[in-house]
């Protein structure tokens, strides 16, 4: 009898999509998920003998071999999920097989080449059936990156939009993100930043080897969505200058940045700072499979020298010293946790992994982050692998502030306005609402609890494991104090002081404000009040200069004095950044040299609004309507409304806004057809070269046509 042969292949793509959760990917592989079964039917030039079996192969990356676990020999028998490849006839009729397959749940996950032949017909003689992809596997309870809620998995693994946290402590704002993890070649991109990073040029089957390990994924992911090292995907620029590039607030989600850095052959996309670093790992390790979501950190530490302090030096009108403050508190900082387990640390430590893509800091030679235990931060167990000192520090740093006089001499300042790490904050589960999550990286901020760990973690950055290499704890420099060192806690001065906001803030309006100072004694005092402003980056560098006045103030017994401190829009409007923010600051030097220095970050507010004009159905035309007003007292031209949105209209969509006079409100519509179901997010930003972006965003429920 003739050997028999596979003439055909069916990958039955809707039958495995629907029951991996693949089936929103849209190339034309089949696209799996490891340690569970997959089905595909094999059309074959005659029966085959019940005593025939079919050997299959499963290769990925270049020399692959099984010594690596990147290649698999098995044949069809009983079918076990376990630790190896295996394979069995479902069913059989007339000339076609329908064959059961399932992968390790440890497997390497990548692009695959299946290959098979009859046991009848001799070796090498297999019949390449083509390539699939697999993926790691939250829904599989022996994978590491399992997650045991499918609430958690919808919204960490599945949802393609999302929202990231940004401002100050005390007036955090919601931005709508885009992760579009689905999106046209979006897959095929987040394979090949594996395979362009530095570990895999140099040793390719190494690396594909190590493919199996959340760790080793996340660390190369890490790594690659900055470009310092390696031509990653996003060059960072802080500077606010962005010429040649896209300015990191214009960009509303990760899909055209990952089609730029793909269509440009590697070319690092201009310019990234830490939200859209943190919003593009969050879309790549979301369609690698692996349940990830965006953090932000209000006041967070970028401590240089890991000592735990973040040292300021100011002059004697609180402004800034940048040549010699080297550490920095930003008003916000984002990074991303992704969930797997931490077969490397034990069980203590599975759970959320912090992950930073932002390049501050080498870690092994290389700008990365993590993954770092969140349990291990808490726990002050900041030896273990990777970078705790570092995640430590960004939420527990102390903020000190010096007093930098023109003899070289530094004086410590009280300043109780700003505690690290407050507000950590993520979006919630299944809605739109921000999630407080700082009770996971630390106890109560001044517990017994927090001032134990606090301690455990100095103890173990000082030692030799903790950084894997002996550091010179302090600098002969101005800095590098411990704060067990310091000699005395600075002595709480006899006044108080405070800015208050005497009217909402608003972009194109001037600024009012009140410095409230109050004398604590039953004496009266003098102070010499010195008020500085610059406009400044999310990161507190001062832009510009804005305001500088000095006042002498008399302080009667227990007396409350407002100083008033109004900035206008035309003191303001030539240096404000894209983000919005202006510090203020007053040194107040009161009679025995006592000195408090007070700040107020501001930011300004704007206002957009988006409505859906009736029901949204998958595959029907609806009208949306957005109301725009010109913040300014002048009018503007050549304003433009950039509209985006996964699932409910193709790329991006802009529209022209007529003129608007001062103050001017406009309304205006347009349509959108939705091509998915479910909650989709609408992003929608009125663009003008005369102010910053103002931006909004709307979840619309998408309903599937009847």
């Amino acid at each position: 009898m003739a050997g028999v042969r596979i003439t055909k292949v069916d990958w039955q793509h809707l039958k495995n999509g629907a029951a991996h959760h693949t089936q929103d990917y849209p190339c034309s592989e089949l696209v799996v998920r490891r340690g569970q079964l997959f089905s595909l039917t094999l059309d074959l030039s005659r029966v085959l003998d019940s005593e025939e079996a079919l050997i299959f192969t499963v290769e990925t990356g270049p020399q692959a071999s099984e010594a690596l676990h990147t290649k698999a020999v098995f044949q069809t028998a009983e079918l076990e999920i376990g630790d190896t490849w295996t394979a069995a006839k479902e069913e059989q009729t007339e000339n076609t097989i329908t064959i059961s397959l399932s992968s390790p749940s440890n497997a390497v996950i990548g692009r695959y080449l299946l290959s098979a032949r009859p046991s009848s017909r001799r070796k090498h003689s297999d019949r390449k059936l083509g390539q699939f992809i697999l993926l790691f596997n939250p829904w599989c309870p022996e994978d590491d990156v399992f997650l045991d809620s499918e609430e958690e998995r919808q919204e960490y693994v599945l949802n393609d939009s999302g929202i990231i946290f940004r401002g100050v402590e005390k007036h955090i704002r919601a931005q709508g993100w885009n992760y579009g993890q689905f999106e046209e070649d979006i897959l095929n991109i987040c394979l090949s930043i594996l395979d362009r990073s530095p570990s895999h040029q140099e040793d390719p089957a190494t690396d594909v080897s190590h493919r199996h390990d959340p760790v080793y994924v996340t660390r190369i992911i890490s790594a690659m969505v900055n470009s310092n090292n390696d031509r990653g995907v996003v060059q960072g620029q802080w500077q606010g200058k962005y010429g040649g590039g896209t300015n990191p607030l214009n960009w509303r989600g990760s899909v055209a940045i990952l089609q730029k850095w793909f269509k440009g052959r590697y070319k690092p996309v201009k310019y990234g700072q830490c939200w859209v670093f943190a919003g593009v790992m969050c879309t790549v390790l979301r369609c690698l499979g692996i349940a990830t979501r965006v953090v932000s950190n209000f006041n967070s530490a970028h401590d240089t020298d890991g000592n735990l302090s973040v040292d300021k030096y100011v002059d004697s009108y609180g402004r800034t010293l940048e040549d010699l403050t080297e550490d920095s508190m930003w008003n916000f900082h984002v990074w991303n946790e992704s969930w797997f387990a931490r077969q490397d640390l034990g069980p203590s430590y599975d759970g959320w992994q912090v992950l930073d893509a932002t390049p501050q800091e080498e870690s092994e030679g290389m700008f990365r982050c993590g993954p770092a235990s969140v349990t291990a931060i808490r726990e002050g167990d900041v030896h273990l692998a990777h970078d705790g000192p570092f995640v430590f520090a960004e939420v527990n740093a102390d903020y000190i502030t010096w007093l930098w006089h023109e003899d070289k001499r530094r004086e410590r300042v009280y300043s109780d306005t700003k505690k690290i790490g407050r507000c950590i904050s993520t979006k919630a589960v299944g809605s739109d609402s921000r999630m407080d999550i700082t009770g996971l990286y630390k106890y109560p901020e001044g517990s017994r609890k927090e001032r134990q760990v606090y301690s455990k973690a100095v103890k173990k950055l000082l030692s030799v494991e903790a950084w894997g290499r002996r550091r010179r704890i302090r600098r002969a420099s101005v800095r590098g104090v411990w704060r067990d060192d310091l000699l005395e806690p600075v002595t709480k001065p006899s006044i108080t002081g405070k800015f208050k906001v005497l009217e909402p803030p608003v972009l194109g309006q001037d600024l009012k404000l009140a410095l409230c100072l109050t004398n604590l004694t039953a004496r009266a005092q003098r102070v010499r009040v010195n008020v500085s402003g610059a406009t400044i980056l999310y990161t507190r560098k001062p832009v510009a200069e804005i305001l500088r006045e000095s006042h002498t103030v008399k302080l009667g017994p227990l007396e409350e004095k407002k100083i008033p401190v109004t900035i206008s829009y035309s003191q303001y409007k030539g240096d404000l950044t894209e983000d919005k923010k202006i510090l203020l600051a007053a040194m107040c030097l009161v009679s025995k040299g006592e000195k408090l220095l007070v700040e107020k970050d501001i930011t300004l507010e704007d206002f957009i609004t988006i409505k859906v004009l009736g029901p949204a159905v998958v595959g029907v035309t609806v009208t949306v309507e957005v109301l725009v007003i010109n913040p300014l007292s002048e009018s503007v031209k050549d304003c433009v409304l950039m509209v985006e949105g996964s699932g409910l209209l193709q790329g991006q969509l802009s529209i022209e806004v007529p003129s608007l006079q001062p103050q001017e409100k406009a309304l205006i519509q347009f349509n959108i057809t939705p091509s998915k179901s479910g909650p989709r997010q609408l992003q929608v930003d009125l663009v003008s070269s005369q102010f910053p972006d103002i931006k909004g965003f709307v979840i619309i429920h998408v309903a599937t046509a009847k």
